[in-house]
C-alpha cells in the first residue's frame, strides 16, 4: 500500500506545531505552573504583582510562539511551496521541487497529534507536519500506515 499527499505550510499549521512542541517540553510545562503558582498565590495573598506576574507568565509564551510562526513562515522560503509525500512500506518519502527525501520507518524518531495536524519528528526537533485538511480522506490510511510501521512506543495519535 501507497499513499500521497500535498500540504501547504500556513501560519496557523505551524503556530499549532510550536504551541504543541512547546507545551510538551520541560521549559513550557515549567513556564505554565511558574505562571500558575503565581495567580494561586494572588488568591492566597491578594498581592497584586502575583497575578500580574501570572498574567504575563501565562500569556507570554503563546504570543511569542505566533509572532516566530509569522516570522518564520515569511522568512522561510521552503514553506512557500507545497511539500509531496510518499508514505509506503519503505517510509516516508518527501520532496519539493527537484529535491527528494526518504526516512525509513526505523529512523522516525515519534510521530504525534494535534487537532489540526499529525506531526512526524525525524528527529528529537525536526519534524514533518501532515495538516488533516491537506490529507482529508487519507488521514486513516496515513495513520494505518503509521501505526503498522512504527513501534507502539513512539506513536501517540489521537483522532
Amino acid at each position: 500500500m501507497e499513499l500521497q499527499f500535498q500540504t501547504k505550510m500556513t501560519t496557523n499549521i505551524l503556530y499549532d506545531y510550536m504551541l504543541h512542541h512547546t507545551y510538551n517540553s520541560p521549559s513550557g510545562i515549567l513556564g505554565s505552573g511558574i505562571g500558575a503558582a503565581f495567580i494561586a498565590a494572588f488568591f492566597g495573598t491578594g498581592n497584586f504583582m502575583c497575578l500580574l506576574a501570572g498574567i504575563v507568565l501565562l500569556l507570554y509564551l503563546p504570543c511569542s510562539l505566533l509572532i516566530r510562526s509569522v516570522k518564520q513562515m515569511h522568512n522561510t522560503p521552503a514553506f512557500r511551496e507545497p511539500l509531496s509525500y510518499r508514505i509506503s512500506g519503505e517510509g516516508i518519502e518527501v520532496s519539493q521541487g527537484e529535491q527528494s527525501q526518504l526516512q525509513k520507518w526505523e529512523n522516525i524518531y515519534r510521530v504525534v497529534s494535534t487537532r489540526g495536524s499529525i506531526i512526524v519528528y525525524n528527529t528529537k526537533v525536526n519534524a514533518w507536519i501532515f495538516p488533516r485538511r491537506d490529507m482529508g480522506e487519507k488521514t486513516p490510511g496515513v495513520i494505518e500506515m503509521i501505526s503498522t510501521h512504527m513501534p507502539p512506543d513512539k506513536v501517540r495519535i489521537r483522532w
